[in-house]
């Protein structure tokens, strides 16, 4: 058998370690070939391909981004693209595909397998850990901890000059980074794209610190929203799976909050950092289980599935039905936190 391997979506840390895994199981204890896709959907829509075998891997376990490249290609917008897709796998022998990826990836992935026949085994990434029917993506645990970090060391010096340090942290729909990073790092506010915020509270509990003699830190998601107004994007432009980018709203309430309550607000985005460099330990533990269990499920001939974190076990679940709704933050859980606001 001949598995093909492409990562789609933004990078993450944990990539590599699925790749890594994936080709070792197959090709030590089941005989397999491997092909490596390039950028995501774009390569098998365009038959742009890598060498992929166990001296390809070695060394990659540490490694942040992806050997193979990635991009947000939807080759279902693409002109002719099942067929393409199906042309380039009939040409390189490929019997089976795993797609590594987050929503817009796996969506694809769930489309080509129920309604096209394409043989196709999914592994869930991405660092807003939203993905359904899976506790934990790898990559989340990563971003979480170098946002941490960050906040850890932007109380010191927002102290040393008694001013609001507002941090905007990822997070299109779901504020999972934003509230782990937060609680983790004693933000004395955390707002998520759940729970639409109110500026004149944020701004109460901002001065509440102060009256304390500390200096606030706030977290907020990319895509947090406030109740009279709309979500701050960097510009309107889409990609092909239709999403806007965003980024802006840390620097919007820092302008805000500066102007209502007369202190010194600055902004620090994290950005790009937080899905970059070397994965932690339990991201290439988690990374690497998927790996061994997504080429276990392509032996089985389980496809149409998707390789899950449910406690301590990776299970097998359909992919369209955990791609059929994003996971985000229970109301509840957000009220835990709120007893550290202000």
């Amino acid at each position: 058998m001949r598995v093909g391997v492409l990562t789609g979506g933004g990078d993450c840390p944990g990539l590599n370690a699925v790749i890594r895994g994936v080709v070792r199981k197959g090709v030590q204890e089941y005989g397999y070939d491997f092909v490596g896709f390039r950028d995501g959907w774009r390569g098998p829509l365009e038959g742009d391909t890598v060498q992929l075998d166990i001296p390809a891997v070695r060394g990659i376990l540490p490694r942040g981004g992806t050997i193979l490249g990635s991009s947000r290609t939807n080759p279902l917008k693409a002109e002719n693209g099942v067929r393409r897709i199906k042309e380039n796998l009939t040409k390189y022998e490929v019997d089976a595909l795993i797609a590594i990826g987050g929503e817009d990836t796996l969506g694809v992935a769930a489309r080509l397998t129920d309604e096209y026949g394409v043989p196709v085994v999914g592994v869930p990434k991405t660092i807003d850990n939203d993905l359904s029917a899976t506790d934990y993506t790898f990559g989340f645990d990563t971003a979480v901890g170098i946002a941490t970090e960050a906040i850890d060391r932007l109380h010191t010096t927002a102290e040393s000059h008694m001013r609001v340090l507002v941090v905007e942290v990822m997070g299109r729909h779901a504020g999972w980074i934003a509230l782990h990073s937060g609680l983790a790092g004693g933000a004395n506010v955390i707002l998520i794209p759940e729970q639409r915020f109110d500026v004149d509270q944020v701004c109460a509990w901002v001065t509440s610190r102060f009256k304390a003699s500390y200096a606030p830190i706030v977290v907020v998601a990319e895509g947090a929203m406030p109740k009279d107004g709309e979500m701050v994007l960097k510009d309107g432009t889409q990609d092909s799976f239709g999403h806007v980018r965003l980024s802006g709203v840390g620097e919007w309430l820092a302008k805000e909050i500066e102007g209502r309550t007369g202190k010194e607000a600055r902004t620090t985005v994290l950005g790009h950092v937080q899905r970059g460099g070397t994965p932690s330990a339990f991201d290439r533990w988690l990374a690497t289980r998927f790996g061994l269990h997504a080429i276990e499920a392509v032996k089985d001939g389980d496809f149409g599935k998707m390789v899950a974190l449910q406690g301590t076990d990776v299970v097998r679940v359909p992919i369209a039905e955990a791609t059929a709704k994003l996971k985000t933050v229970n109301p509840e859980l957000y009220k835990e936190v709120g007893v550290f606001f202000g």
